[in-house]
């Protein structure tokens, strides 16, 4: 007789775990099904959680190389990758063991193995020693997350041509490194190799990197970039990359018609991500997708089949962890009886280079395409007392506030701390706040989040330190 659950969730990473322990909390007997072999996804194995380390400890590496200039004498700084490796992958293993706890302490069943549907309510389970088991269960909930896309006719080895898998686990440091692709991910990786020695080219097919993002921030962000080394090739199409004994040569083109050939011991491609539904079975229980691979669900997260769900990076929407995490809660209620939804105007995104940049809501851009009428209230970290004192005096606070209602509408930042700062804002724009509510709430001096206030008050060109 085959096990029998009353849910059981189909993938382990944010949106994953998290749906089978809050089915676990509202009783229902759950199982998540995990082929990893670790829980946590591509976040905490190979995405979000280890590069927020490489990131932490790169940034801590260049600041000791410029202690003397703030008066800290010390003697000659060397780099141990090997170690600053092993610090990364000890702070993975800790919290996928996290996890593992959480999953006892709910009492939810793990598997680990490859989940695939072979009805509506039955699961075949092939296992890491690759042995077959099949559950059952009133209710499935698809959670696989997403891979890496790569550019037709490359192939990734993780060794040269490196998705941001590999480049979290280079073992030198390449003196250069060619990133395709201007958007978080690669801007990140980008960023850690730069600190810690190489030479760092990123190409992008647009004007502008990290597409989607407020062109101001946008703009600021790359002079930043420039100013920290990092060159860019804008405008301009890789058209092939070949392996040679020395590395790896890019063959790019401009939109001009400029050929260029760029040389380099690492190639990361960074040009997206898509959904990873490949081991599920989807054709054969007719499941529909959408025209780019994705899930189609309802405003229930159903599927076209009622008992089966999905939520994440399968379905519409952005292709971040505490996306999913939401949709996973809500999806989980909604099983209940209850009414779970996520909120998708107020998701935050956040790039965590050096300084960070956060957004939420809409951009100027997408207001001006709405014709919605809006104001702008900006202030510079320049004219922050903290971010001064810490010599960290880089980027500004951008708020978007309608011009009637004065209703927040979108908030922008660069500078230090942007990806806590962003908090502030989607409580606020979750609860309707207008631009005269932040700037009438009082924040502790000297904080970064004052910054934050003062844009709220230039909103109605009232600000006091700019």
């Amino acid at each position: 007789m085959a096990d029998k659950f009353q849910a059981v969730v189909i993938g382990g990473g944010p949106g994953g775990y998290v749906c089978a322990i809050r089915l676990a909390q509202l009783g229902f007997k759950t199982a998540c099904i995990e082929s990893r072999g670790s829980l946590g996804g591509t976040c905490l194995n190979i995405g979000c959680i280890p590069s927020k380390s490489l990131l932490n400890l790169s940034e801590s590496f260049h600041k000791a190389k410029n202690f003397s200039k703030i008066g800290i004498e010390v003697g000659e700084i060397k780099l141990n990758l090997q170690k600053m490796m092993e610090n990364k992958d000890k702070a993975v293993s800790v919290l996928t063991k996290g996890v593992e706890f959480l999953f006892k302490k709910n009492k939810v069943t793990y598997f680990k193995g490859i989940g695939k549907l072979k009805s509506n309510k039955e699961i075949n389970i092939i296992g890491l020693d690759n042995s077959q088991t099949t559950i059952e269960s009133d209710n499935i909930i698809i959670s696989t997350g997403s891979e890496p896309v790569s550019i037709p006719g490359v192939e990734i080895d993780e060794k040269i041509i490196v998705s941001s898998t590999g480049a979290l686990s280079l073992k030198t440091v390449p003196k250069k490194m060619v990133v395709v692709g201007g958007g978080y991910i690669g801007l990140e990786m980008g960023s850690v190799w730069s600190r810690l020695g190489s030479e760092v080219h990123v190409v992008e097919f647009l004007d502008h990197i990290t597409p989607g993002m407020d062109k101001e921030i946008s703009s600021e962000f790359m002079k930043i970039l420039k100013k920290q080394g990092l060159k860019f090739h804008l405008n301009t199409k890789v058209e092939k990359i070949v392996k040679n004994n020395n590395g790896v040569r890019i063959d790019t083109i401009d939109k001009t018609g400029k050929k260029e050939e760029l040389d380099s011991d690492v190639v990361l491609i960074a040009v997206g991500r898509k959904a990873f539904t490949k081991h599920l079975n989807l054709e054969k229980l007719g499941i529909e997708l959408d025209e780019k691979k994705r899930i189609n669900v309802n405003k229930k997260f159903q599927t076209n089949i009622e008992n089966i769900y999905a939520i994440g990076d399968v379905i519409q929407g952005p292709m971040l962890a505490h996306k999913a995490e939401e949709e996973g809660i809500a999806v989980a209620e909604l099983i209940a009886g209850q009414s779970g939804h996520v909120n998708y105007n107020v998701i935050p995104g956040v790039i965590y280079t050096t300084p960070e940049v956060a957004a939420i809501g809409d951009t100027e851009e997408q207001l001006i395409e709405k014709n919605l009428k809006y104001k702008v209230g900006k202030f510079p970290f320049m004219a922050n007392s903290r971010a001064k004192a810490i010599d960290e005096p880089e980027g500004f606070v951008k708020i978007l506030a309608d011009s009637t209602t004065d209703k927040v509408l979108g908030v922008h930042l660069i500078g230090p701390h942007a990806g806590e700062l962003i908090a502030e804002m989607a409580i606020a724009m979750e609860f309707g706040a207008s631009s005269e509510d932040i700037a009438r709430t009082c924040h502790a001096h000297p904080t970064f989040s004052e910054a934050v206030k003062e844009a709220a008050l230039s909103v109605d060109k009232r600000q006091i330190h700019s």
